[in-house]
């Protein structure tokens, strides 16, 4: 599961926002450090996400208590705030650039089973994406689907790291690897995310890595994980990645059986799946199917970031992301 924490500066920021989350965690930049052009950014702006079961009630009493939060879509009520976030982009609804607590924040807004869902299947692979990196948990209920989901979520992101890698590899290379999979055909890393972003998460943060997946990995039966020198082999025959492609969720089989399926031949995804095992480019494929989720859905998610953030604050949102960019850049080349 995702890591704990007793920050008493997360749980702050809570008390600004009504009580009713399933969930609640803290992410990115302004709680784990990074290298490259975050590194040294003192006061970086404060991520979250919020769980909620009920967003109409939850957005109701939101905008009591911070209406100024929202854009013009405040004047449109909680219903059609509701109906933009669950059905546009990723079931997300984000409000940026907010000043709570004397910090900049940002925090986007989820119905718990749209969650549980994204967790699962990967439909959209957006925050099932986010909870496969360390991340912060300010508040969680005692929801049971939702921490069997949080947990599915982590063995699912080994098992296609699993099929993209060779038979051996070191620690650093799986997490770059699950790091990596929510980035897979993101058109955000071409423009506006700093394209090392990946490598930066993780090298410095191996030790919040391994305690999130180090039980997995050593409960996993088709993984050698040797500890001490932090190195892994797993069984790359076709009966293995046969059993790993068969435990993928559910979206990213039928994304791959849409790749591999010739028209009209309308195979069950068993059999391409099957097909795929015996394939040379089984990880290329897994690699398709993963991009072919993504890149859609960050598409979707930041065009209706423009009404749900008003175009204001997308503009100055967007021209902190190229500053981070092209900082990152001249790093590089200097």
């Amino acid at each position: 599961m995702a890591l704990q924490s007793s920050g008493v500066a997360f749980r702050k920021v809570l008390a600004h926002f009504p009580e009713e989350l399933s969930l609640a965690f803290a992410y990115g930049s302004g709680v784990f450090r990074q290298a490259g052009p975050s590194s040294h950014q003192k006061n970086a702006m404060l991520d979250f996400v919020f769980t909620v079961d009920d967003p109409v009630a939850w957005h109701s009493k939101n905008l009591k208590k911070n209406r100024n939060h929202y854009s013009f879509l405040k004047v449109l009520g909680p219903k059609f705030i509701t109906t933009v976030q669950n059905n546009y982009g990723a079931g997300v609804y984000y409000n940026p650039l907010i000043m709570c607590d004397g910090r900049l924040i940002k925090y986007g807004v989820i119905s718990t089973s749209i969650l549980i869902e994204d967790l699962l299947n990967w439909n959209n692979l957006y925050v099932a994406g986010r909870l496969q990196k360390p991340v912060k948990i300010v508040a969680m209920n005692e929801n049971v689907a939702l921490r069997s989901a949080l947990d599915k979520n982590l063995k699912s992101a080994v098992t296609a790291a699993f099929l993209m890698l060779p038979e051996s590899f070191s620690e650093e290379e799986l997490f770059i690897e699950i790091a990596g999979l929510s980035y897979s055909g993101d058109f955000r890393m071409v423009v506006g995310e700093d394209k090392t972003k990946v490598l930066n998460i993780v090298k410095p943060n191996i030790v919040h890595f391994r305690e999130l997946y180090g039980n997995i990995l050593q409960e996993n039966p088709q993984v050698v994980y040797k500890m001490q020198q932090g190195r892994l082999e797993i069984d790359k025959s076709p009966e293995g990645q046969f059993t790993q492609l068969m435990t993928l969720p559910k979206t990213l089989q039928q994304q791959i059986n849409h790749i591999m399926d010739p028209p009209g031949k309308n195979r069950d995804v068993e059999e391409t799946l099957l097909q795929v095992a015996h394939d040379p480019d089984c990880g290329d494929v897994v690699r398709r199917g993963l991009s072919a989720i993504v890149r859609p859905s960050s598409m979707r998610q930041s065009t209706k970031g423009i009404f749900t953030a008003g175009m204001k604050k997308s503009l100055i949102y967007s021209s902190l992301k190229l500053h981070k960019m092209w900082k990152g850049w001249l790093r590089k080349t200097s």
